[in-house]
């Protein structure tokens, strides 16, 4: 197996301290990592477009600047990706939608820019769903992501390309962004680092749908990676409000609540009866817990936030379904409104929750705001009692591609029997429907061989202790590992 010394395996902040040394040049990292996408990326298909041309340019630059004794930003030099999805100047942006196959944006998004703005050499972009709406990654512009711990298996989405082309030493660090789960659900499968930050952490300005300008309830974005100091790093870089806002305020994340495991009040959540986890997933947790425990940590199993998670759910897909609501024509609106008036009275299935969100009024919806906000207010008291919570990303570690029928139809083994895919987006939405950071860290593997990533959810703007919280479980505990056939 590789060692994590090799540049593909080692985290940004190790390949940006190597660059910085003079230890590795820019150009030379981008060829190795160019030489691992022609050699496994045809098997993985994560990486979707590249301009390698502009991005040794760019290296070369990058390289010519640090010789010169140039002032460097904090990710000088280093090669990475992003997620499709993102505004790059130049690409295609077209969310995986057939109709937008030949679309190319002209401009950055700002998350883009403060990327760039760092030094960091962006040579490619990663694969997503339609509509970026779905835990598996595939469309027809660009074809199925594989996982690289088995090719028969899921990345997970919507930033499965991402977590995919980061398992398999593609890439140095990668940026997703999430609505549910679209970060935490692939770093989980595909045995990475994930954060989704807080929401409104960091300016979500051009990653909308092209000739949408304002930014979407519940979506964030944030980082991907190998380590946690990474998810630290570009954290610090991207955090902020968009060109407009910044005029009249700033972030300011207030440091981790704790810098060691025995400092920690850590709330755990192996499973619920809105969404049952596979049991080889609660183990892993549960295993961990207990470490955490052991070195001093309070650890409880049974606290929870004054919430019903039957309700929270319900709300959760109401405001989430709300949300991605516009991609709707006028056709498909009302016909759904038809459909919506067709169902009989206490028809309560995930089709019939999602279509009267599409057509929600917007009285409504601020009755669904208002008690949004009053759930808020419940996980605030629970913060002040415990700094975390630990919880699964998904009732189970990565499953078998299955792309027949709709979403909502499809199901997953787990525990020997079928359920919908749809019900595990309750780990989702119980965090980041009240504006949560959650961070997903690697915790091992099942009997066989899948990674599973435990969610760390922390109160609101705790975005740093999340990912504090995460670090030390990488120092102590558990820390990426390669899979197998990519090592």
């Amino acid at each position: 197996m590789s060692s994590h010394r090799d540049p593909h395996f080692c985290s940004a902040t190790e390949l940006v301290r190597r660059l910085r040394a003079g230890e590795v040049g820019s150009r030379e990292l981008l060829e190795h990592f160019w030489a691992r996408v022609e050699a496994h990326n045809p098997s993985i298909n994560a990486i979707i477009w590249h301009d390698i041309e502009a991005a040794r340019a760019a290296a070369d630059a990058a390289d010519a600047k640090r010789a010169a004794g140039g002032v460097l930003g904090a990710l000088h030099g280093l090669p990475m990706t992003v997620k499709e999805s993102f505004n790059l100047a130049g690409s295609p942006n077209s969310w995986g939608i057939p109709a937008l196959r030949d679309y190319r944006c002209d401009a950055n998004a700002v998350a883009v820019d403060r990327l760039r703005d760092a030094g960091a050499v962006i040579f490619g972009k990663t694969n997503i769903p339609i509509y970026l709406a779905d835990w598996q990654s595939f469309n027809e512009n660009y074809g199925t992501t594989n996982n690289p711990w088995d090719l028969t298996r899921v990345p997970g989405g919507s930033s499965g390309g991402s977590a995919a082309a980061l398992a398999a030493g593609m890439t140095g660090l990668e940026m997703g962004s999430d609505i549910g789960a679209s970060i935490r659900n692939p770093a989980h499968y595909c045995g990475v680092y994930g954060h989704k930050p807080t929401y409104g952490v960091v300016s979500y300005s051009g990653h909308t749908l092209p000739g949408v300008v304002a930014p979407p309830d519940i979506s964030v974005a944030g980082p991907l990676a190998r380590s946690a100091d990474d998810l630290a790093l570009a954290l610090d870089i991207v955090a902020g409000a968009d060109p407009i806002d910044s005029t009249g305020w700033k972030i300011d994340l207030k440091p981790p609540r704790a810098h060691r495991v025995e400092d920690f009040r850590i709330a755990v959540m192996l499973t619920d009866p809105v969404s049952e986890v596979d049991q080889t997933v609660q183990d892993l947790i549960a295993r961990l817990a207990d470490k955490l425990a052991s070195m001093g940590a309070k650890v409880d199993f049974k606290a929870r936030p004054d919430i019903d998670t039957g309700y929270a759910f319900d709300l959760y897909i109401a405001l989430l379904r709300a949300a991605t609501s516009r991609r709707q024509s006028d056709e498909e609106f009302a016909a759904n409104q038809e459909i919506v008036a067709s169902f009989a009275e206490g028809e309560a299935s995930y089709y019939s929750k999602m279509l009267r969100a599409y057509t929600v009024g917007h009285r409504d919806w601020l009755g669904l705001n208002e008690e949004r906000h009053r759930l808020r207010l419940k996980w605030a008291a629970f913060f002040q009692d415990y700094d975390v919570m630990l919880c699964p990303a998904a009732a189970s570690a990565a499953y078998v591609h299955d792309q027949e029928g709709e979403r909502h139809e499809r199901t997953i083994p787990v525990n020997g029997h079928e359920v919908l895919t749809t019900d595990q987006l309750f780990w989702a939405g119980y965090s980041c429907c009240f504006y949560l950071p959650g961070t997903v860290a690697p915790i091992g593997l099942t009997p066989d061989g899948l990674p599973v990533g435990v969610q760390i959810v922390g109160p609101q703007y705790g975005d740093r202790t999340t990912i504090e919280l995460a670090r030390l479980i990488e120092r102590e505990y558990c820390a990426f590992e390669a899979p197998p056939a990519y090592a």
